[in-house]
């Protein structure tokens, strides 16, 4: 009855169901067929889980009698642990009915928890789980409420930490499910208060060592870990580092005085571990720990307050006095306390940087659950939260949805309060600190929680309160700071900036400008802000002295430097944005700095020395006004042509909304006038009038583009005077060596020309490649490479041809530069603007930068390109791999490149094409290490059965290399993993060529040692040849001396030819016993070298036989 799930509904009879086994095993000792009959329905059926444990339990219950508990767990003890591998269904049921079990007879199960424990040992992670969660739930449920002596309690003690040293030693286990599921435990553990402060450190630590496990389930199980740790943390509500130290110092200070003979020390390790301390007599003292714990919170709640995250007030005076705690002990297991609440904020502030890597992480749990723990933390004041939490606001541009929502929380959580003062201060202190980054994405998310009603209009009033300085206490910076969070507002919601537009001016302008410079820049992006109908509110009030005000600030000096160029940009740009006619004002600009440089010291004299190279007349004060001027006439040339692109798209705009109207007007029934309408349209439709007025609007608007640098005529414009003179000034190395300032100025002002002016680029394009290769300021590079991705979008056939220089900005010096070269080629490639040409792998060796940020977005770079249509990386690996192998690359660093490029292949087809594209580069290769890398690459690619079949088809291909070890040892690699998927079929297949290939390597060694053994041979057989030619040669020339004037040889001749004879042996018997070469070769070589023997002693006699002749 128990196999029908439809009976076990019904509670009555499910009960007496359970009543029933109870009495069978129980009463009537029924035992061993009840054991059976309830583990054979356990395996089969997942539904009889509860129940069973149900009925196990209140046997136990009615009868006092545990035999049937004890009788099913040793039954389970004795189950051999492989079984389990191959039932996943019954371990996963018999794992349940454990947890069960002990959560309803917790201490009948701690009694037989030693049968269960050697199936840690087993192979099935459930069974693994299912024991993690009977421990947890013994540890929180067995051990409470201990009665009895002081011993049977110590005994109770040591095996409640044997069993948290189990758990503890599980969180290293094998399966990513049984270490998540650890975590998991130690949690609940946590939550329950069940975990002891002398264990608490060391389960903080296991935790942040598991942030960076490779199982996305293990992090965000840590995770939840840390956030349950800090939110039951027994130390206090906050967890500054700085405060525990003081505090400790303190109570340190305070025992030295209660026990002035001891020396300090820390007493951290004389916490039991259990949590529980000991009294002189050795009684136990259960109680004591919750003492220390309370006595440390109240301690650090009369030194912070929490709920202040910048407050340093909290942090004690080293002579301030400390509350009295009582006598030595409770002192010294108060220290104990805050060296252990010392140790644990330590441990949670060290793993910021860990979780800034995990916000990055593709797994949006990771980064959902990492923010969680931010917040966490900076609710508990940890070191280095509020940092942390600034670098998530860039994850609002996301495209998971998921990861968007929880920084949108998160962002809400924090920093918008019920206050609208406090939200006011905390968006303008964020606004102050944050980065171009961070402020772009705190003004998308202050523009979303505007639209949404998030941030209400009692916050906007208490910003411009901050920005009015009418709070007291308020400084410039923090002006600048509402200012700029009020901007940020007024972009969906236009009318914000309205009301307080007098007040923008006068303080944006004001003399408050003059103590924070950026708060003029901050004005200028408010007026860019403005609506239309405020922007004629403007000018109809405020429009003459608000110019002069932007052309001041503009032309005059009282601004730094380096604030100077910011707020000039933003002002040219207010100008174009208010002004009705900009370019009347801007010409007048462009004079005013013109004459202000040319003024000081002569323009002609300037000029020629530019053209010579000299600096006599360059003085610092016109070298920064030059620079000025220059940034003043390309930003105002720039903003010329933003301008003319805005009033064709306006012309447009209304031609379209004409049409439209005219369109609606003809489907009007008007008699014989809506005929003559249609009539009229058609006709010009048909002679082609409005396509022609769309001609005549372009050619307008090229000519108005050509005009700002070149001119349509034989006089240039204003701007087109500066061009050759810039030109000039840039080509004048020498000149702008000296004057690094002027050269950063002076290359910017050319690259916007180039932006504007085709024919101004092409006829520069030669200069901006020198600079950007060779200019000694990495600024100037860095500027330079971000400005060839603009020249490259708007004159993509001029930049074609440079497209290697451009990739060679990749090997760049300097990081900056580099970093830049990533980014423009990776927006251009991605965004189709540049085609994947050959010089790709220069991105691909970008994958082992030094710099791991560069490293980093070259990784997302391919992780991208990998997502566009087929992935392009399948058809560009072999071309960079024969790159690759080429340059001079550490084997480490090209294995990680060729690792991370395989791995973002990920179809089984283009898996299978690699095979027999990788095989064939085999062909023709003799470079050993060429075959050692090309194997490599084989050995990371997946092999399905096709890819395997092709790999041995391909045999020809690569058997010549099979002879190197390094190679051999990649081809084992591939066989063994192959065989872990193959089929019975395949694997014998695979198992018949893994012997071919180990038969094959061999042969290829032995060929290898043969041929080398010849070479040898051979270098000796010609050595013993060069020395019997100079042998024969010495003896024809003493024969020669005895025939032509009868001379006596001399005797000694005789040692002589005798000692070339014993060379001769002594040589033809060492080449007899090294050479490994065919009998035949070895036979003819013997018979040569006995030849010449036999001329060595035939030539030795008849010298003797001269030597008897008589003398006439």
């Amino acid at each position: 009855m128990f196999e029908n799930a439809i009976l076990l509904k019904d509670s009555e009879t499910k009960d007496a169901l359970c009543r029933i086994i109870g009495t069978c095993a129980t009463k009537y000792h029924y035992m061993a067929q009840s054991c059976a009959s309830i583990l054979h329905l356990m395996h089969k059926h997942d539904f009889v889980v509860t129940p069973m444990a149900d009925a196990v339990a209140r046997a136990e219950k009615k009868y006092a009698d545990g035999s049937l508990a004890s009788s099913l767990i040793r039954e389970i003890g004795r189950t051999n642990p492989k079984d389990y591998v191959k039932d996943t269904v019954g371990a996963e049921n018999i794992g349940r009915f454990l947890v069960e079990l002990t959560d309803r007879l917790p201490k009948l199960i701690s009694t037989n928890i030693g049968l269960l424990v050697p199936h840690f040992g087993g192979e099935s992670y459930k069974i693994r789980n299912a024991l993690v969660g009977v421990l947890g739930k013994l540890v929180m449920k067995a051990f409470k409420d201990v009665e009895g002596e002081v011993s049977s309690k110590s005994i109770w003690l040591r095996t409640k930490q044997a069993m948290l040293e189990i758990l503890l030693e599980r969180c290293r286990d094998v399966s990513a499910y049984t270490r998540s599921r650890v975590l998991q435990v130690w949690g609940e553990l946590c939550e329950e208060h069940s975990v002891s402060i002398g264990m608490w450190n060391e389960v903080a630590a296991v935790a942040a060592g598991r942030l960076e496990d490779k199982s996305a389930i293990v992090r965000k199980s840590a995770l939840n870990l840390l956030i349950m740790m800090l939110q039951h943390n027994p130390f206090g509500p906050q967890l500054r580092i700085a405060s525990f130290e003081a505090t400790l110092e303190q109570y340190k200070k305070k025992l030295n005085e209660l026990q002035p003979n001891l020396a300090s020390e820390s007493v951290l390790d004389g916490l039991p571990s259990d949590g529980d301390t000991c009294n002189g007599d050795g009684e136990v003292d259960s109680g004591n720990e919750e003492e220390v714990g309370q006595a440390a919170k109240e301690q650090q709640d009369s030194l912070t307050d929490s709920c202040l995250p910048h407050t340093e007030e909290g942090i004690v005076e080293n002579d301030s006095p400390v509350p009295d705690v009582g006598n030595l002990e409770q002192t010294r297991a108060l220290v104990a306390s805050l060296e252990a609440g010392l140790r644990f904020s330590k441990c949670v502030s060290a793993t910021m940087p860990t979780l800034v890597q995990l916000m990055a992480s593709s797994s949006a749990t990771d980064v959902e659950n990492t923010i969680l723990l931010l917040m966490r933390c900076k609710q508990f004041q940890v070191d280095g939260s509020e940092a942390c939490l600034r670098k998530m606001l860039p994850l609002v541009f996301s495209q998971d949805k998921s990861t968007y929502e929880a920084v949108e929380n998160a962002f809400v959580t924090i920093y918008i309060r019920k206050s609208s003062m406090e939200t006011a201060k905390n968006l303008l202190n964020l606004a102050i600190d944050s980065n171009i980054g961070d402020l772009a994405a705190l003004e998308f998310i202050v523009g979303a929680l505007v639209s949404k009603g998030d941030i209400s209009t009692s916050t906007i009033s208490a910003l411009w309160d901050f920005f009015c300085f009418n709070v007291s206490g308020t400084t410039a910076e923090q002006s600048r700071g509402a200012l700029s969070v009020l901007c940020m507002a007024a972009k969906l919601s236009h009318g914000i900036l309205v009301s307080h537009l007098q007040d923008i001016i006068d303080i944006g302008f004001g003399r408050w400008a003059k103590v924070e410079p950026l708060l003029a820049r901050t004005a200028c992006v408010a007026l860019q802000r403005l609506s239309e109908a405020d922007k004629k509110k403007l000018l109809s009030s405020n429009g003459t002295r608000i110019f002069g005000i932007l052309e001041s600030l503009i032309t005059s000096f009282w601004l730094p430097e380096n604030i100077w160029y910011a707020a000039a940009d933003k002002a040219i740009g207010a100008i174009y944005a208010i002004h009705p006619t900009p370019e009347t004002l801007a010409s007048d600009l462009v004079k005013k700095s013109l004459s202000s440089v040319f003024d000081c010291g002569g323009g002609h004299e300037l000029q020629n020395d530019s053209e010579n190279g000299g600096s006599s007349v360059l003085s610092t004060v016109q070298v920064t006004k030059l620079s000025r001027y220059l940034f003043i006439v390309s930003h105002v040339a720039m903003n010329q042509l933003t301008y003319t692109e805005s009033c064709v798209r306006r012309i447009q705009k209304q031609k379209a909304k004409k049409d439209k109207m005219d369109a609606e007007s003809q489907h009007v029934p008007d008699g014989m006038a809506s005929a003559d309408a249609v009539k009229e349209n058609g006709i010009n439709a048909e002679l082609g009038l409005a396509a022609s007025e769309d001609a005549i609007l372009d050619s307008l608007s090229e000519r108005a583009e050509k005009e700002i640098i070149s001119g349509g005529s034989a006089e240039k414009n204003l701007i087109g005077h500066c061009a050759p003179f810039l030109s000039k000034l840039c080509r004048n190395f020498s000149l702008m060596q000296k004057f690094p300032e002027l050269q950063a100025s002076g290359m910017l002002a050319l690259c916007r020309f180039m932006i504007i002016d085709a024919n101004f680029c092409e006829a520069n394009l030669q200069l901006l490649f020198t600079v950007v290769e060779n200019a000694p300021s990495e600024t100037v590079r860095s500027n330079c490479t971000i400005v060839l991705g603009d020249l490259a979008v708007r004159f993509p056939n001029l930049l074609e041809p440079w497209t290697e220089n451009m990739y060679a900005r990749l090997r760049d010096s300097s990081v900056s530069v580099r970093k830049n070269a990533v980014l423009v080629l990776s927006h251009l490639i991605l965004n189709d603007m540049m085609k994947v040409k050959g010089y790709i792998n220069e991105m691909a060796m970008r994958l082992e930068d030094e710099d791991e940020r560069i490293s980093n977005l070259a990784k997302l770079f391919f992780h991208e390109l990998s997502k566009k249509g087929s992935n392009p990386i399948y058809n560009l690996l072999p071309d960079i791999l024969g790159k690759l192998c080429n340059r001079n690359l550490k084997r480490e660093s090209f294995c990680n490149i060729m690792q991370f490029l395989i791995g973002s292949i990920k179809k089984d087809k283009q898996m299978e094409a690699l095979v027999e594209k990788l095989c064939n580069r085999f062909s023709g290769v003799t470079d050993v290490r060429q075959w050692e890398y090309v194997s490599y690459c084989l050995s990371q690619l997946t092999f399905t059965e096709k890819g395997m079949k092709k790999l041995m088809e391909s045999f020809k291909t690569y058997e010549h290399a099979l002879s190197e070890d390094s190679v051999m040892d990649h081809f084992k690699n591939i066989i063994s993993k192959s065989k872990k998927f193959a089929k019975p079929e395949l694997k014998s297949c695979i198992e018949e060529f893994e012997e071919k290939l180990n038969k094959f390597h061999v042969e290829q060694k032995e060929q290898e040692v043969t041929a080398r053994n010849a070479q040898v041979h051979q270098q000796k057989v010609g050595s013993l040849e060069s020395l019997m030619v100079d042998g024969s040669t010495a003896e024809e020339c003493q024969e020669a001396d005895v025939v032509e004037d009868g001379e006596v040889i001399d005797p000694s001749l005789k040692g002589m030819t005798q000692s070339l004879n014993d060379v001769s042996k002594s040589k033809t018997s060492e080449v007899e016993e090294y050479s490994d070469v065919s009998s035949e070769v070895i036979e003819s070589e013997q018979g040569e070298s006995e030849i010449q023997s036999a001329k060595v002693h035939l030539r030795g006699s008849l010298g003797l036989e001269a030597l008897k002749c008589p003398v006439f």
